[in-house]
């Protein structure tokens, strides 16, 4: 049979059984932003590539759903397949509803986590939809795309006259290597983030996750890993993304990955990993100590800290080991870490999720993500639903309401600080002042930031968009209406976070005073009448004086700030201190090098 001739049977009677038609096949994603792909219709295509020409069609949340309906009709395709999940089902069901009415000879298939777990429902709630993939879907498309007679084809549910048709669920995938490489030239990865996977499955059974009801972890060969990642190394991705549910679960084998990578990797392409921290021994903390700065991003799923939730939820994990190894990294200061905690999980309420909050804030990681327990079809957790007492979105993302340990008041202020944290320790902008405060004024960072979004709630912040300048000066007018005793060194320290993080000059920073600024004629006298340039400036930063002005900047603080920041001060040990920022180059604002210069200046003044 020629090649086109496959591809024109497929699971319904009508005249889709008659010979000679070839199926024009699209398959859909709708992603969350336009620099991610999507892995799974990619698999697809490349698992059916010798028997089918594919096209696919990338979209994101943020087009309406008219105008994705309209591009997919103009592509005339007899077969339309989307990929959903929790953040896009909804979209999918509105597309898919309208292309059923314009077109209502055109095929609609869905597949993915979000439909592999009640296709039946889906089916009859959603008349439109003529078939739905449930489980891992390679191998069930190509038999569908091959003319296999669906009552034979395993893991597939599909709506025949009215009637629902739920098959046997189909095994697993043993060899992974025998679907092919997702990515192609044409994919233009430059500047994406792209997904890839080393291994399927969980080595672990967390109740709130879908990975636990898949037994078992399955891995590509090595020798395939190196090659996929000799080619996505070389497309300028932005950042490789392993899906890969603990990428740590055989540590040799991360190790020979990542040793790869470090080998090959280009500046700049990042790489992406979620790790079981209690697994990483002194070992393999000597390799991360070695690696590029920014080479890896580590996210580590720490949850929660309060024993008895971790129980509740089958979680196996160590937090003091946690500690002590993310505490190793944060001090290389060459991977990101971003730990992660969920709010409304069993036994944990607003309280002692705090300290879980405090927990993870003395770790000092790059980035402390905060989610909302959401009871995903198939989960454990959502089973047990009625016995925590959860009320939660009957819809996607299922995200929960309340619960036994959590009110609805909760979770709301929760979702407040969540912004804040966001805004204030994420962004790494606040890094001096943020510290100095939570431990002289409250309780703990979490008690911070309860305080603040109280704050926030009150002036109606919430309300309105901020720029990054009016985040500096929101939390001096915080700190003036608080009465905090040393609010001269306050000022200071959100100035120098401020002058740290942006080039702007204090002037942008309007309600914080600064004593002077050394700008214009006195700017330029004082590089001319002292040895500055040459007793200060590494060697690797001279081209010219004209070319470093604009690449530096003075700054004037009431009080002994390098002591703050834990550096020495030569020059000076009085109580005010002038100091020099000299800025990376043109395309990053943060500061390389911080200098005292006091003496100079008092130099230039006198």
């Amino acid at each position: 049979m020629a090649r086109a001739s496959f591809c024109y049977r497929i699971w319904v009677q009508s005249n889709f059984e008659s010979a000679g038609n070839t199926m024009n096949t699209l398959l859909v994603s709708i992603n969350s932003k336009y620099i991610h792909s999507n892995l799974a219709i990619r698999y697809l295509k490349a698992y059916t590539s010798d028997i089918c020409n594919i096209q696919i069609a990338e979209f994101t949340i943020n087009q309406r759903s008219d105008a994705i309906a309209a591009e997919i009709f103009r592509t005339k395709a007899d077969v339309v397949g989307f990929s959903a999940y929790i953040w896009n089902i909804d979209q999918i069901l509105d597309v898919a509803r309208i292309l059923s009415t314009v077109s209502p000879s055109t095929k609609i298939l869905l597949g993915g986590p979000e439909v592999s777990y009640d296709p039946v429902e889906i089916l009859e709630k959603n008349p439109f939809i003529d078939m739905i993939i449930y489980g891992e879907g390679e191998q069930s498309f190509r038999e569908l795309l091959s003319g296999v007679d669906v009552d034979g084809i395993l893991g597939i549910a599909f709506n025949r006259n009215g009637e629902i048709i739920i098959n046997p669920e189909r095994p697993l995938i043993r060899n992974l290597d025998e679907i092919p490489f997702p990515y192609l030239e044409e994919d233009k990865l430059a500047n994406k983030i792209v997904y890839y996977e080393a291994t399927r499955g969980c080595p672990f059974n967390c109740s709130f996750c879908l990975s636990s009801t898949i037994k078992g972890v399955r891995s590509f060969s090595l020798e395939r890993i190196k090659k996929d990642l000799d080619f996505l190394i070389s497309s300028g991705a932005r950042q490789v993304k392993f899906v890969d549910r603990t990428f740590n679960a055989n540590k040799n084998f991360a190790k020979q990955i990542m040793e790869y990578i470090a080998d090959k990797s280009q500046e700049m392409t990042s790489f992406h990993v979620e790790i079981t921290a209690h697994l990483i021994d002194e070992e393999q903390l000597h390799f991360y100590k070695g690696l590029r700065d920014g080479l890896f991003q580590f996210e580590i799923g720490v949850q929660s800290t309060h024993p008895d939730t971790i129980d509740a939820i089958g979680r196996t994990t160590d937090f003091e080991k946690l500690r002590e190894v993310t505490r190793s990294i944060a001090a290389f200061g060459n991977i990101h870490q971003h730990l992660d905690l969920i709010a409304g999980l069993p036994y944990e309420g607003y309280e002692r999720f705090g300290e879980s909050f405090d927990d993870l804030f003395d770790i000092n990681p790059e980035k402390i993500q905060l989610g909302f327990l959401k009871l995903l079809k198939g989960s454990k957790l959502r089973e047990e639903a009625e016995l925590h007492g959860y009320k939660f979105q009957d819809k996607a993302p299922y995200e929960i309401l309340e619960s036994r340990w959590m009110s609805y008041e909760d979770l709301i202020r929760l979702k407040d600080i969540e912004e804040l944290v966001e805004k204030y320790y994420n962004e790494k902008l606040f890094k001096y002042s943020l510290a100095h405060l939570a431990k002289k004024y409250f309780n703990s960072p979490f008690g911070f930031f309860e305080r603040y979004s109280y704050y926030w709630r009150e002036k109606k912040h919430y309300e309105v968009s901020h720029s990054r300048e009016s985040l500096y000066t929101i939390l001096h007018d915080f700190c003036i209406e608080m009465e905090f005793e040393d609010l001269e060194l306050i000022s200071d320290l959100i100035r120098l976070d401020h002058a740290i993080n942006s080039n702007r000059g204090s002037n942008a920073l309007k309600s914080i005073n600064t004593p002077f600024t050394l700008e214009g004629p006195m700017f330029h006298e004082l590089f001319k009448k002292t040895d500055l340039v040459k007793s200060l400036i590494p060697d690797e930063l001279e081209s010219s004086v004209k070319d470093l002005l604009k690449r530096i900047r003075l700054e004037h603080f009431n009080t002994s700030i390098l002591q703050v920041m834990d550096r020495e001060a030569p020059f000076s040990v009085e109580k005010s201190t002038t100091v020099i920022m000299i800025y990376r180059p043109i395309g990053k604002s943060n500061v390389n090098k911080v200098f005292d210069i006091t003496k100079f200046v008092k130099e230039v003044i006198d």
